[in-house]
């Protein structure tokens, strides 16, 4: 039986919205869930306590909750990361959409993207057995597994988000203002810098938003080369445990709906609140600089 164009669209406007009803719902239930798990360990426990605590021992007969180690360990790691990977990310969206011959834009921009599909466990194994010896022989260093390896490694994760989200926005700008740019006698490279790039720049930041919250969200890579003490970092090269970290290595061993368990679940609150954080940053910097039509630049 055929539809009529109107019953169609009411129908596809449906489906739609029913799919994005449910993500919000699965995403409202995952936080619920984690709350209604994570909330009993402040009856033991005062938030001060548990987020500036400095000692971490949650299977002492007197366990101690204090996650400040953590968070700055995922704090650092997380910083040194984008000072890394961001400079690396938008440079290189600026080469592939603004200067790349186009046969090396076709195989760059894959090449790029191809990071983003090698699994972390890949990626941390190369930081154990690759970069860890090589950093403990030049820097002559007591353990290789430290804050600078698993920067390194979270940084090149987050490369390929950067890249990918910065070039999308530099190649959308529209023509008319490079060509504007150059008509009235600026450079290839003036051009970029005072007129692409601020005409994309809602994009980039975007890009570099998302790309820390991937760094400061990723598990396995911190779990595998950021050496796993709980410890306030006093160099790049000490030993750290962020807190996704954590999260992995105590999850299987402690008892069920323990004050452990609790603490864990905790932990992922706070988790979830910074990468919350880092997306309504990203909401907010899109739509502030949003550019609507070139007389906006």
């Amino acid at each position: 039986m055929s539809l009529s164009r109107r019953t169609t669209e009411r129908i596809i406007h449906s489906i739609f919205l029913i799919t994005a009803f449910t993500s919000i719902l699965v995403l409202f239930l995952i936080m619920m869930f984690l709350f209604i798990e994570g909330m009993p360990i402040f009856k033991h426990v005062s938030v001060s306590d548990f987020l500036f605590g400095h000692e971490w021992y949650p299977t002492d007969e007197d366990p101690a909750f204090g996650i400040w180690p953590l968070i700055v360990g995922s704090g650092s790691v997380t910083m040194l990361s984008s000072l890394i990977a961001i400079p690396l990310g938008v440079m290189t969206a600026i080469y592939l959409a603004e200067i790349a011959p186009l046969k090396i834009r076709n195989i760059v921009k894959p090449a790029v993207e191809m990071l983003a599909a090698l699994p972390s466990v890949v990626i941390g194994f190369f930081g154990m057995v690759v970069v860890a010896p090589f950093l403990q022989e030049t820097f002559d260093i007591a353990v290789g597994l430290n804050l600078f390896n698993a920067s390194i490694m979270l940084a090149f994760m987050a490369v390929p988000t950067i890249t990918s989200i910065s070039e999308d926005a530099i190649y959308s700008v529209p023509p008319e203002l490079k060509e504007a740019s150059l008509a009235l006698g600026a450079t290839h490279w003036q051009s970029i810098y005072k007129v692409i790039v601020p005409a994309s720049l809602s994009g980039i930041s975007t890009g570099v938003i998302l790309g820390m919250a991937r760094s400061i969200g990723e598990t396995m890579v911190v779990l595998m080369v950021a050496g796993g003490a709980g410890l306030i970092p006093g160099s790049i090269f000490d030993p750290v445990r962020p807190m996704p970290a954590s999260i992995a290595a105590e999850m299987g061993e402690a008892p069920f709906h323990s004050d452990h368990y609790y603490a864990l679940f905790a932990i992922g609150m706070v988790l979830f609140l910074f990468t919350m954080a880092f997306n309504l940053i990203a909401d907010y910097v899109a739509h502030k600089y949003k550019q609507v039509g070139s007389a906006t630049l």
